[in-house]
């Protein structure tokens, strides 16, 4: 039996999980000298979710064939806006000191992102239902 996945999926998602891994070794090594322990992990919470989310976006791809596409479309789209605004926003806010008042734009995306994410699982769990 041959099952059709989506290896644009898998790719993306294997991209995200390269740059969270990135990320992750920078925090731990560059942002924890220059910006202290609580930036380092601050830091360390944004590359776990992104790598979290580059799997959920592999875990899409390997779905294609046995899920609702159109659901799984929306929570790839989920799952990337997620990562922009939580991930991207703790990334920001761990080097506050070299953004000055942004931060106060920034931090209310934080959350924001963590409900894209909430919302992409749901969709991929909806997106289940024919299976």
């Amino acid at each position: 039996m041959n099952k059709a996945i989506h290896k644009g999926y898998i790719r993306l998602g294997v991209l995200i999980i390269l740059l969270g891994i990135v990320a992750g070794a920078f925090g731990a090594h560059f942002i924890e000298n220059k910006f202290g322990e609580r930036a380092s992990q601050i830091f360390e919470t944004a590359s776990r979710y992104q790598i979290y989310h580059g799997f959920g976006i592999i875990i899409l791809g390997l779905l294609w064939n046995d899920a609702n596409q159109q659901y799984l479309r929306r929570s790839k789209w989920l799952f990337i806006g997620g990562i922009l605004c939580f991930s991207g926003s703790l990334y920001l806010l761990a080097i506050k000191s070299l953004i000055g008042s942004f931060t106060k734009v920034i931090g209310p995306v934080t959350p924001v992102g963590g409900l894209l994410f909430i919302i992409g699982w749901l969709v991929l769990l909806l997106s289940l239902k024919r299976v």
